[in-house]
């Protein structure tokens, strides 16, 4: 077998992400509510799901992690305590090599009540921006991550119709105090996955299953990243704003099907190209993360062949970010993968996993994407939402006993990449 080396254009940023919430701990928002008051039914819910895998007719991922029969495993709590802990993780950060990172601001930090902005959170977020810099990393900053005060919570949330207006005041409040510092913004964090599993489907808070509330979530959100773009870019002449979009790689279950092409079209319109239809005018550039391939049978049935699989049950499915990529060549704006990964405790998966979606991204570069950066999720081992601390995406193992960070084999792996900005392949000898 003869290497060859995939090299990745000059200035590409590698990083990692993050989500406050996720990793920071003592959070008070809408999430850390809701946690508690679901925690028993996750639980609970967890323990059904295996009940019903034992007699085949369900079953779990995984029955390998006892902790998510444990109520506490569903409350985020002290998280990574990355609130206090922030300069050793990107001491680590740097360690492996990035030169980006990603993070998101806790908007129940900054404004803890209508209209009251806690000078104290806004100073604390400014030395986070100060410590990446400081260690040539460069920030994307998230505004929101899902997570909301509770006093808008109160107001209706995203469903509310003055939600729009309620974000851009606090936008404009984090540019004017961030311009300096910060370059790339990202305004909303994978809002149709917000749409889809709290107004849609209903379990995510507020639970809310609704259609009709769904399409006006969707209209407040692609609002609100709307007038906060355009005033970011009046705070900002160097500020770059776009949001970030979770594209699932949809392909019918038989090509041949008429009925399961209408499917996919379907799905693609409202999971993939609505939300950038209604911003069109109001992107620098395209931020994708990337998790999900689905082949998809009429009506809307996922029919994957599952041959790999992460610790959650999702399938692995490299080549779908590469037909990703090329789609959003249409638009014409430079693009960033946001988010990729997996959760693989045994970290057995992870460095192939990486490795693979390199190699089909550089082959969308090779053929004229302009992509420009890959963030792995995530840097650390954190709360995932849902289903708790059991599913581990880190480069870095958490022990959440002892809060000790261990580096992963497989981050090693993804430092020799981002220090030499190639990826080594191999392939038969003779061959191209």
């Amino acid at each position: 077998m003869a290497k060859k080396k995939l090299t990745f254009p000059k200035g590409f940023l590698w990083g990692a992400a993050t989500s406050a919430h996720q990793i920071e701990g003592a959070n008070r928002n809408d999430w850390s509510v809701w946690e508690k008051k679901n925690a028993k039914r996750l639980a609970n819910e967890a323990k059904i799901k295996l009940a019903k895998c034992k007699t085949g007719k369900a079953c779990l991922p995984s029955d390998r992690f006892p902790e998510m029969f444990d109520p506490k495993n569903y409350i985020s709590g002290r998280a990574c305590d990355h609130y206090n802990r922030y300069e050793e993780d990107f001491d680590i950060a740097k360690s492996l090599g990035l030169n980006a990172f990603r993070i998101s601001i806790e908007w129940s930090r900054i404004e803890p009540a209508e209209g009251k902005f806690d000078e104290r959170e806004i100073e604390h977020y400014r030395k986070v921006l100060e410590a990446i810099r400081a260690r040539g990393m460069e920030p994307f900053v998230t505004l929101w991550h899902w997570t909301l005060p509770l006093w808008l919570t109160e107001k209706g949330g995203v469903a509310s119709e003055k939600f729009p207006k309620y974000f851009e005041r606090y936008a404009e409040r984090i540019a004017k105090e961030f311009s300096d510092s910060t370059t790339f913004w990202l305004t909303l964090n994978e809002p149709t996955a917000v749409i889809g599993a709290s107004y849609s489907a209903g379990v995510w808070p507020p639970q809310k299953k609704n259609p009709l509330a769904a399409l006006g979530v969707y209209k407040n959100l692609s609002c609100a990243h709307n007038l906060a773009y355009a005033i970011i870019r009046k705070t900002s002449k160097r500020a770059r704003v776009g949001f970030v979009n979770i594209l699932n790689f949809l392909d019918p279950y038989n090509k041949n099907s008429l009925l399961d092409k209408l499917s996919v079209k379907i799905g693609n319109y409202f999971s993939n190209k609505k939300f950038l239809n209604l911003t069109k005018n109001s992107n620098d550039f395209l931020a994708v993360d990337y998790y999900f391939h689905h082949r998809v049978k009429f009506p809307f049935a996922k029919k994957n062949e599952n041959k790999e699989v992460s610790d959650l049950g999702w399938e692995i499915y490299p080549e779908g970010i590469y037909h990703i990529l090329k789609d959003l060549g249409r638009y014409d704006l430079p693009i960033y993968i946001t988010e990729n990964g997996l959760a693989d405790a045994d970290d057995k998966k992870r460095a192939k996993f990486i490795k693979d979606h390199l190699r089909w991204t550089h082959k969308a570069v090779s053929e004229g994407a302009d992509v420009r950066g890959y963030f792995h999720w995530s840097l650390l081992d954190n709360f995932e939402w849902d289903k708790g601390f059991w599913p581990r995406f880190g480069l870095v193992e958490v022990d959440y006993e002892t809060l000790e960070r261990k580096i992963r084999p497989s981050a090693w792996e993804y430092a020799k990449i981002c220090k030499n900005n190639y990826l080594e392949t191999r392939f038969p000898s003779g061959k191209k």
